[in-house]
């Protein structure tokens, strides 16, 4: 539904050039959420802003169901009114000196060429498109009367009042508090699957990206660095830099050592069994990781005999719902999660388990 092809964009920075975008190519089929997910300054939002045609790209390509909107080599550039497009930026550009009505409405009455409703149409589409977003007795209030969640509620509204093909929402949720930000992630991930309307999403923050997203396209320096499902790209990636930015990981790295039983990875903390496939088979040496919370821990050692690791813990801190602790294997520092109704203290002997399943190679 989104084809994106070879996006290319760069500023000119303090006399030198900058390259947001390195040819981006991606694709997010009809009704899918799709999440550009990065660290700041990794091109996402000059991604979306080109999707938008609020941005003129350098090179490439970007079709909305079969029509083109820019191309470089065919010499379009479709402006942002005319394209099929509701957008949330980040500070819900709300106008202070408008009432809810005339916020929501403004896409009707100053949008795209040819497209005027009438008054009465114009007040039916704005109150079915609050009625959407849970607001339709703030109708009249003045915007300057809204909460931040409320503002949000009407920024998504007025990018749905002209039925868009695609929503684009540029880091809508970042500006609300915590326990806000979790109910709009529920409420804009349910209402984007009743309308059946492709999203393309961008984020800084991974656990909005996973919570949300039925696809996960993660960008660093302007390129594209893996697709896929969210429990793939969390539980699964192949590359240490995402596995890193989508939280903490524990990296080993060590020689190959093959067996008739499998293979052992010989590491910092000692010899790791590890499960090679094809593409792993003539590896020398190689990397691993194995995410905190996927390591058992015990106060005596377990009756399993292998990736079993003992340590001291050095440091636990409180998170509530789980202690991140820092454990000493072998002059190895290793993260672990404990639990908060369980609790090790600093200098207390652990035995560690390191699933093989759960030691995950990565590049």
């Amino acid at each position: 539904m989104l084809k994106i092809s070879n996006l290319k964009k760069s500023y000119s920075i303090d006399g030198g050039t900058v390259d947001a975008l390195r040819g981006v190519s991606l694709e997010v089929s009809e009704g899918d959420f799709f999440t550009f997910l990065g660290p700041s300054g990794s091109g996402k939002s000059t991604a979306l802003r080109c999707v938008a045609g609020l941005e003129h790209p350098n090179e490439g390509e970007i079709y909305i169901g079969d029509q083109c909107f820019y191309s470089s080599k065919k010499g379009i550039q479709v402006p942002p009114n005319e394209r099929p497009i509701g957008v949330v930026f980040q500070s819900y550009a709300i106008w202070p000196h408008m009432t809810v009505f005339d916020n929501v409405s403004f896409p009707l009455v100053y949008g795209a060429r040819g497209q005027r409703s009438s008054k009465a149409k114009v007040h039916k589409h704005v109150v079915d498109a609050l009625e959407m977003v849970h607001m339709g007795e703030y109708i009249d209030r003045p915007a300057t009367q809204l909460s931040g969640g409320q503002q949000q509620r009407v920024a998504l509204a007025r990018a749905l009042i002209r039925k868009p093909r695609l929503l684009l929402l540029d880091e809508p949720l970042s500006n609300l508090d915590a326990q806000l930000r979790e109910v709009m992630r529920t409420e804009l991930k349910d209402l984007t699957r009743e309308l059946g309307i492709t999203s393309f999403f961008v984020t800084h923050d991974q656990l909005e990206a996973l919570a949300m997203s039925e696809w996960i396209g993660v960008i660093m320096d302007g390129e594209i660095v893996e697709v896929g499902r969210p429990d793939e790209i969390y539980s699964d990636t192949k590359n240490w830099r995402v596995a890193e930015f989508l939280g903490i990981g524990n990296r080993l790295d060590g020689q190959v050592i093959q067996t008739k039983a499998g293979a052992i990875l010989k590491t910092g903390i000692g010899s790791v069994s590890i499960k090679l496939d094809e593409s792993h088979r003539d590896l020398d040496r190689a990397t691993i990781t194995i995410r905190p919370e996927a390591i058992q821990c015990y106060r005596s050692r377990p009756t399993e005999t292998s990736n079993i690791f003992e340590g001291i813990v050095k440091r636990t801190t409180f998170l509530g719902t789980f202690i991140d602790a820092e454990v000493a294997v072998n002059e190895v520092s290793i993260r672990v999660n404990l639990n908060s109704y369980n609790a090790f203290v600093t200098g207390e002997t652990i035995f560690m388990r390191f699933p093989t399943e759960r030691c995950k190679f990565v590049r």
